[in-house]
């Protein structure tokens, strides 16, 4: 069981969700603001995606997470930042020419993907581990493009959180590893509840939990109705947890949620477990993260 628990919340993802949630964040000012709520709720860490502000579609662009970050270090509260280089893998084969990408597709090179990363430099970026049917898209890693981000990521001297979303995802991510592709203790997020990928319940957790190096670090969420008892799973399982609008929209049957919210609901659980939630600056400390004021990477163990 882990009793010092970092917890992330991704505030608002890329997904399809703002038709069903008025309040998902959408311009680079509410994600921003979203990331502020979480921290002031407790939270450890703030994953963030950028939308279109127009139509609160998928975004990639420079300037809205250039937006984010500044809002983010000039309020006072902290919150260590951990930005997605995930996106621009979505890809729906065309109707008409199976051989090509059809509406919907979204796809980035692993530069283009870093580029936001490698501008902005923030504590944490997520590395992908795999391709997946993603629910009805398939969402495209290859391996060599994933060894040329790992490169660039490292180059960067950002932290890669290794994203699990099946078993075989934690298998390549160890391969990484073993390549020197990742610096240090290498941190996990398994990933759970996606169709079609892993399962949010127990015996998945495990089974990709047992697969993890032995000096990783590792977290895990689950989506929808899962959020809750995966962090609940995952604490008592030894590792952390994730919670926000990016993988479930409600704080109880049919009443949405805030990021806030969720971050209270979960910190309540961790409570109630014997836990508590690890301030930003410990999980700096502890996951041996740069400082984004000083550029120092913080070490030891909180």
């Amino acid at each position: 069981m882990n009793r010092n628990v970092i917890l992330t919340c991704a505030v608002t993802g890329a997904g399809d969700t703002t038709a069903k949630h008025p309040g998902v964040p959408v311009t680079p000012k509410q994600i921003a603001e979203a990331c502020i709520e979480a921290a002031k709720a407790g939270a450890s860490v703030a994953h963030i995606h950028v939308r279109d502000p127009e139509t609160g579609g998928i975004s990639h662009d420079l300037a809205h997470f250039r937006e984010v970050m500044e809002r983010v270090r000039e309020a006072d509260t902290d919150i260590v930042m951990n930005i997605t280089a995930g996106g621009g893998g979505d890809w729906i084969p065309d109707v008409n020419d199976p051989t090509r990408g059809g509406p919907g597709s979204d796809i980035q090179t692993p530069a283009e993907r870093h580029a936001p990363v490698a501008e902005l430099l923030p504590e944490l970026c997520t590395l992908d581990c795999g391709s997946l049917n993603f629910g009805d898209m398939v969402y495209i890693n290859p391996a060599d493009w994933l060894r040329e981000h790992a490169r660039l990521v490292q180059a960067a001297g950002v932290k890669p959180e290794l994203e699990c979303f099946d078993l075989g995802h934690v298998w390549f991510a160890r391969q990484l590893q073993e390549e020197g592709l990742i610096d240090g203790d290498p941190l996990y997020q398994l990933c759970l509840g996606i169709p079609w990928g892993a399962e949010a319940d127990t015996e998945t957790m495990t089974a990709m939990r047992n697969k993890l190096p032995a000096n990783a670090n590792w977290a895990a969420f689950g989506i929808g109705r899962h959020q809750m008892p995966m962090v609940a799973q995952a604490m008592l399982l030894g590792g952390h947890a994730r919670v926000g609008l990016e993988d479930n929209l409600y704080l109880d049957k049919g009443v949405l949620a805030n990021n806030g919210q969720l971050v209270e609901k979960a910190a309540s659980i961790i409570n109630h477990l014997g836990g508590r939630v690890m301030t930003p600056a410990e999980t700096r400390t502890h996951l041996k993260l740069r400082h984004p004021a000083t550029g120092q990477i913080m070490g030891g163990d909180a």
